[in-house]
């Protein structure tokens, strides 16, 4: 299975450095840029962009709930029209600053409570669709992909999206498929068990979950993170491993 490298990137904010952004970028296919909602600012876009241009690599947008004191990790309760209105903005300013450099901005990946919303709520999964279609021109939506994958297309097909499912290489899942919350034991794989889900993806298109089941999934990209040197240089084994 053939998968692209995704990242989520950009999310420095004024003064303040998340993440190795420079050491990350030749490594990925794929950078997922905050919109400045919960983290980044027009700064910090407008550079991550350009490193993105210079190395070649996809760009997305990574909109999260408003939110800059709690990087977006905090569920916050919006109404559909809410939520349709927040992405609607964030993925037009990235998209406005990406044509300044002629990029071409290709997709929208929700960040953190903002996703997890989308995968546990209908509700919000629609509203975030609604975004997408309403768009003026055609974009993707990526999420993760989960036992529920065929649902989710047919949502999608509805309202005349198309879909890129995600994996993720260093978080643990649980047995439907969703990822292990952070606040449980295991949920962040150490360097040996990131690398080792990741071969498993690759040869036959599986993970192992928190009670030992092996569950299908059938992902487009790998999301990996790189806000540590370790995890920079995971990234370089785990591009190795999955081929140029």
């Amino acid at each position: 299975m053939t998968m692209r490298l995704n990242c989520d990137l950009g999310e420095s904010f004024g003064s303040w450095t998340m993440g190795m952004d420079s050491a990350v970028m030749p490594h990925i296919d794929q950078a997922n840029i905050a919109c400045g909602f919960h983290a980044g600012d027009s700064l910090v876009m407008q550079k991550t962009l350009s490193l993105a241009k210079q190395h070649g690599v996809m760009v997305g947008a990574h909109p999260g709930y408003q939110d800059l004191v709690g990087f977006g990790r905090r569920s916050m309760k919006c109404s559909a029209e809410e939520i349709v209105a927040l992405l609607t903005y964030q993925i037009a300013a990235l998209d406005g600053m990406a044509k300044s450099q002629g990029l071409n901005l290709e997709y929208v990946k929700p960040h953190g409570a903002l996703y997890n919303d989308m995968m546990a709520m209908g509700s919000v999964r629609e509203a975030i669709m609604d975004a997408v279609a309403s768009y003026y021109r055609p974009i993707v939506l990526m999420l993760q992909a989960t036992a529920a994958a065929d649902d989710h297309r047919k949502e999608a097909e509805a309202k005349g999206i198309s879909l890129w499912f995600e994996a993720f290489a260093d978080r643990c899942y649980d047995d439907d498929g969703r990822l292990l919350a952070r606040s449980k034991a295991g949920a962040v794989h150490n360097r040996e068990k990131m690398l080792a889900q990741v071969a498993q993806l690759c040869e036959d298109g599986t993970v192992t979950t928190v009670s030992g089941k092996r569950l299908a999934l059938q992902a487009d990209t790998l999301c990996v993170h790189g806000d540590n040197l370790a995890g920079v240089q995971a990234i370089q084994e785990i591009r190795e491993r999955i081929g140029a």
